[in-house]
């Protein structure tokens, strides 16, 4: 497994942090970053934001334009923390690629565009892709909770990105991976761990912190649908994919700040989409798990995200996750 260490703030953005009672400049998590650019299922509107649905899958993010568009911003700055790479492992002229979980079909249309000899099939409970494609990626709508039907041995490489929430048996998952891939294959699990965490040991020490009732709440959500938000803690991720069958398994895990408080002009740049992707984000992520799971009124969700925005926008937070 490989990490990075503590991440550097820089002082012209954060300022003191011993200054406990003063914020930093706090504007938006959008900081200095401009914007970017129906189903065959139902989709269901929650308190003004459209989620969907399939025979064995609620999806509890939205569906709509707003969060469509933090989907693809949070690809960019993916690629940036991965070198501007679409993939880790090292492939050798694929023929056929498999996207699950597809979202708005940015990953399968980049890898089509990189490999146009190869097949690139990009699979969704959402039919929300563009129309047009290079001529070797296409789209289906399909569960990957159900039984998978390419056959044995038909892929060379399965990408899948940003599942956590929606899946009720990980392990099934990879094991319908490896088998639908040929001797040799490769598979890519990238997942966030939901947990903010912070540089600032004020906050980092604080249990009652809001960063900590958040996470503490959508992993309830989690376990009260059966779906955990937890995947990407404790080597779930590792352990699920080894049992299924892989070797050669490699665990590489980022810190991600929110919001452009990094030294780091690689990690100020990545911080400043992902302050973007979570300005767009923050309110439709919470929706579903907290008032259609736990129950909580719209007011009260509200609220929270008030409160949780505050926090993130302050540089003096020094937020992060894990990916």
């Amino acid at each position: 497994m490989a990490g990075q260490g503590q991440i550097e703030f820089d002082t012209s953005v954060v300022g003191d942090l011993n200054d406990a009672g003063v914020e930093g400049d706090a504007t938006s998590l959008r900081d200095s970053t401009t914007s970017l650019a129906s189903s065959i299922y139902e989709y269901r509107t929650i308190h003004g934001r459209a989620y969907q649905s399939s025979n064995t899958t609620e999806y509890w993010a939205p569906k709509d334009a707003k969060h469509l568009e933090g989907n693809d911003i949070a690809h960019h700055y993916t690629l940036m923390l991965m070198n501007n790479k679409l993939y880790a492992p090292p492939l050798k002229d694929p023929k056929k690629i498999l996207d699950v979980g597809t979202g708005t079909g940015i990953w399968a249309i980049d890898m089509a565009d990189e490999f146009p000899s190869a097949e690139v099939i990009g699979t969704d409970i959402s039919a929300v892709q563009p129309s047009w494609v290079p001529p070797n990626c296409s789209f289906q709508i399909d569960d990957a909770q159900l039984d998978w039907t390419f056959g044995e041995g038909v892929f060379d490489f399965v990408h899948m990105r940003n599942l956590f929430g929606g899946i009720s048996d990980w392990p099934t998952l990879y094991r319908q991976a490896f088998e639908t891939l040929k001797p040799g294959g490769w598979i890519q699990s990238v997942e966030i761990d939901l947990e903010t965490r912070s540089e600032n040991p004020r906050v980092a020490n604080d249990p009652d912190h809001v960063f900590k009732t958040w996470c503490r709440l959508f992993w309830a959500a989690g376990d009260k649908t059966g779906r955990t938000f937890k995947i990407a803690r404790d080597g779930q991720m590792q352990k699920h994919i080894e049992e299924a069958g892989f070797v050669d398994a490699h665990h590489q895990m980022w810190k991600v700040p929110i919001g452009g408080w990094a030294r780091d002009p690689l990690l100020k740049r990545v911080g400043q989409y992902n302050g973007l992707y979570i300005d767009l984000s923050l309110d439709g992520f919470a929706v579903f798990p907290l008032a259609q799971v736990l129950g909580w009124t719209l007011d009260e969700v509200e609220a929270l995200v008030a409160k949780m925005r505050k926090q993130l926008e302050d540089p003096k937070s020094l937020p992060y996750y894990n990916l």
